[in-house]
């Protein structure tokens, strides 16, 4: 466990270097907060990147083997009803735990004043996001291009942004983008890779991978669909 955190450390700390280099160069030649605002903002990031380190080693360890041996055992049972609530168990559950989903949500409800609950606009994104886990699962069995899916699911919401509330637009289409973070693409990759590992005739590059991208549509379509009737 040790050995694992200290070969992620680096990496985390190398990624939240530029951030930190950044707002130190703003804060220097533009911006001048207070003292006590900088200090709170270093504090902020080694936080961030304690946290950081714990969730990236946390995945290796247990959350990606698990995906991948749920992915691979769920062919052998046979049966594809299972499969496909599994799917939209997993993507619903990592969605609706994912930090990023977690911190729109509740900045759209504080910028609609309460209008928009932030448990609801979380509620929609994993609800489209476990739909579309499942549609990308049936590619996957029935070989699907999945250049047909992103065609039309994309088509159907550049269609649906025209008609939509254009208040909720920006949300829908930015809710798209914070469904593929730490948390929730490692567990949706693993998934798909470790089900594609038992399939026969399936290719792990070509097969494989897609879900994230149907995922994030799903997420855009569900809440475009909830602005016009919700």
């Amino acid at each position: 466990m040790l050995a694992l955190l200290r070969a992620q450390l680096p990496d985390v700390v190398r990624a939240a270097a530029p951030l930190g280099l950044v707002v130190a160069a703003l804060q220097v030649t533009i911006v001048g907060a207070p003292a006590a605002e900088f200090l709170q903002f270093l504090a902020g990031l080694a936080l961030a990147i304690l946290g950081m380190t714990l969730l990236f080693a946390g995945i290796d360890l247990g959350i990606l083997p698990m995906g991948r041996y749920i992915g691979a055992e769920l062919p052998r049972r046979g049966s594809l009803p299972l499969i496909l609530l599994t799917a939209f168990a997993l993507g619903f559950a990592t969605t609706i735990a994912e930090p990023d989903v977690i911190v729109l949500a509740q900045q759209v409800e504080t910028a609609s004043g309460g209008d928009l609950s932030a448990t609801t606009l979380a509620v929609v994104i994993s609800a489209g996001v476990g739909a579309f886990v499942v549609i990308a699962m049936l590619r996957i069995v029935f070989g699907v291009p999945m250049v047909y899916l992103l065609a039309a699911f994309y088509l159907v919401g550049v269609g649906l942004t025209f008609v939509a509330p254009p208040r909720i637009v920006p949300t829908a289409w930015d809710a798209g983008s914070v469904t593929t973070g730490a948390l929730s693409s490692p567990v949706i990759l693993a998934l798909a890779l470790g089900f594609i590992s038992v399939l026969p005739k399936r290719n792990a590059v070509e097969d494989g991978f897609g879900l994230l991208g149907l995922g994030s549509i799903g997420a855009v379509l569900l809440v475009l669909l909830f602005g016009m009737w919700g």
